[in-house]
């Protein structure tokens, strides 16, 4: 009999290419989805519309985390073997305009699902709680590591670490088989257009086609450590079949500035950058336009705007400033490489040049 598994978050970036990667390992994959008066599948619509999966091999429910009684419904109709907690609040930003929201889904929601797997007693589930290197904030060590001390800087952050440390806690007090993956950022095509990579794909290629003047950013300075999503999904399932619950910090090694994350956007089109000023007066302007070292965009040539040597397109506005910023991220993911095999392979300029490629042919296709 094939292993069923319950995912939270499942319409997300990181719910829908680890639904690809259990159903291909031949799972039962369980979704948990909240009632919307519009379609918010769309990252799962090729999976969920297949004939030869739906009511056979992908299964989706309503609920909600701060539902206590709908969870346990959910955990007692379902039984899974895996539990994979991916659903949250999970914009840092956001978090600061919605601190309690933020903690009832993000902090107690992993309270109430971990309260509702022991009083439903499934004894033998695994549980998997996403957690992330917003824990660590103003960082106390370089890199980060599992041993490292946290410091989150944001609602966000907080209430993650609430939901790190319940894990632990009912671990220890319950003997549950429930495990941090403690991810560094990770992105993809499949990425919330909020997000800052994406945001930048996105007008990027509405820029070099015409539809948009320039990127708003806020704080250009901000390094993270961006490995390509669907390996780190790939490292969840690992997560859950160690020989013991634990916690792992997955992660590239590698930091990159935001501003670096702009430049190699624009550059993989063949527009070369260059900055001037500092802080909220800094600005990136065109300094040369190529098209032809992108060979890719051949197909798109007739449509590309008339960029020129001087035109604006980046700028910084205060607006998108965190009340408390984080100013550097990098992991140190050698736990997870000596125990579970998982090493992030995909680099800095390769996953720019996947996100890219991708949001420009879907704004060429959209035409906005």
């Amino acid at each position: 009999m094939s292993k069923k598994a319950l995912i939270t978050g499942i319409t997300g970036q990181d719910g829908s290419y680890l639904t690809e990667i259990l159903l291909k390992k031949g799972y039962e994959v369980h979704g948990v989805i909240r009632r919307s008066s519009s379609f918010n599948t769309k990252r799962i619509d090729h999976l969920y519309n297949n004939p030869e999966l739906l009511d056979h091999k992908m299964f989706l429910h309503y609920g909600d985390l701060v539902d206590t009684s709908n969870l346990n419904r959910i955990l007692e109709k379902v039984e899974p073997d895996e539990i994979y907690n991916l659903a949250a609040q999970s914009h840092v930003k956001v978090s600061f305009e919605i601190p309690d929201y933020t903690a009832q889904v993000d902090a107690l929601g992993t309270l109430r699902f971990l309260d509702a797997l022991k009083e439903v007693g499934l004894k033998k589930t695994k549980f998997y709680q996403a957690s992330t290197s917003e824990l660590f904030g103003k960082v106390q060590e370089v890199p980060q590591s599992e041993k490292t001390p946290f410091y989150p800087r944001s609602p966000y952050g907080v209430a993650k670490l609430y939901g790190y440390w319940i894990i632990v806690n009912f671990r220890e007090a319950y003997n549950i088989f429930a495990s941090n993956g403690i991810l560094f950022n990770h992105e993809s095509p499949r990425r919330g257009e909020t997000f800052v990579t994406r945001k930048i794909t996105r007008a990027a290629a509405k820029i070099a086609l015409g539809y948009q003047d320039k990127l708003t950013l806020g704080n250009l300075d901000a390094k993270r450590d961006w490995g390509y999503a669907p390996e780190y999904c790939e490292g969840m399932w690992r997560i859950l079949q160690h020989k013991k619950a634990d916690d792992f910090v997955l992660a590239t090694g590698e930091t990159n500035t935001v501003r670096d994350f702009v430049f190699n956007t624009f550059n993989e089109m063949g527009i070369e950058l260059k900055w001037q000023g500092k802080g909220d007066k800094e600005k990136g302007f065109v300094k040369s336009v190529d098209f032809n070292k992108a060979p890719w965009l051949a197909d798109y040539k007739d449509r590309l705007t008339k960029l020129k040597k001087g035109d604006l397109v980046v700028e910084v506005s205060p607006g998108y400033y965190r009340p408390t910023e984080v100013e550097l991220l990098i992991g140190d993911s050698s736990k997870a490489e000596k125990e579970l095999g998982w090493k992030a392979k995909t680099k800095f300029e390769e996953l720019v040049q996947i996100m890219i490629k991708a949001d420009f042919t879907l704004v060429a296709k959209k035409g906005y």
